[in-house]
């Protein structure tokens, strides 16, 4: 019953999703009309670029965070143990480690360049880049503050989308002063934001595999069953219907 559940208001909120992009084209036609006055439809406006970026952190933290997994299956013969294991959590934990770090870096530099105008944030040299990778990767071994950090990374996503937004609104163009710059033009900008979340949603859920309960400390995790590939399952739809709204606003 709860399964059921779930299923439909997830199934509402994409039916929402798919319908906003074409309100929201119709309020930016009635702001059109007034676009260099404050009116009700220019500040409705201005808002909605708020409702999908908080309604993927609110489903993001409900559903792709606290992951539970079968401890029975610890004691199957298929495990991964040894410098097998050893290269799992190395590439994983550095992969998100490094993404995360990137991903807040655009998020600062956002901020400077399009409200602190003068002040430019400093690229990190190496050995700051390292120590500030080294930092989240010792978060990322506690389970507080993995979840914590989790939390952080959505509220990251929510202020990139809106800064993304405010772009567009304004029209003010994405130059090489922008770190977010080297990807791509500005039309493709919230769907790279929207895919770099999605890699952080895939490597979280693989740490949170890996690192699960005592299997880091006792050094062995069951090797992944067909359950387990369920919830990478649910984000490529989930995050699918997404990329299909931006699509759709853009």
């Amino acid at each position: 019953m709860i399964i059921k559940n779930s299923t439909k208001k997830l199934l509402v909120s994409l039916s929402f999703l798919l319908i906003l992009p074409f309100v929201q084209k119709q309020w930016f036609n009635l702001y059109s009309f007034n676009i260099n006055d404050i009116s009700f439809y220019s500040i409705l406006y201005y808002l909605s670029g708020a409702i999908c970026p908080s309604l993927v952190s609110l489903n993001s933290l409900k559903n792709y965070t606290y992951y539970k997994f079968n401890q029975d299956k610890v004691h199957s013969i298929k495990i991964i143990k040894g410098k097998s294991l050893l290269l799992l959590v190395a590439i994983n934990l550095i992969f998100l480690s490094c993404l995360i770090a990137n991903y807040i870096y655009i998020n600062f530099d956002l901020i400077f360049n399009l409200f602190l105008e003068g002040i430019n944030v400093p690229k990190p040299d190496i050995p700051q880049l390292s120590f500030f990778i080294f930092l989240i990767s010792i978060l990322l071994i506690f389970k507080k503050s993995r979840f914590l950090l989790k939390k952080i990374i959505l509220v990251n996503f929510i202020l990139i989308s809106l800064f993304l937004w405010h772009l567009q609104i304004n029209n003010i163009s994405v130059d090489d002063q922008f770190h977010i710059y080297r990807y791509f033009g500005l039309n493709g900008l919230n769907i790279i934001n929207l895919f770099t979340l999605v890699a952080v949603e895939i490597s979280f859920y693989t740490w949170s595999y890996l690192s699960y309960k005592t299997n880091l400390s006792d050094w062995i995790v069951p090797k992944p069953q067909k359950e387990d590939i369920i919830p990478f399952l649910n984000i490529f739809i989930f995050y699918f219907f997404i990329v299909i709204y931006y699509s759709i606003l853009t």
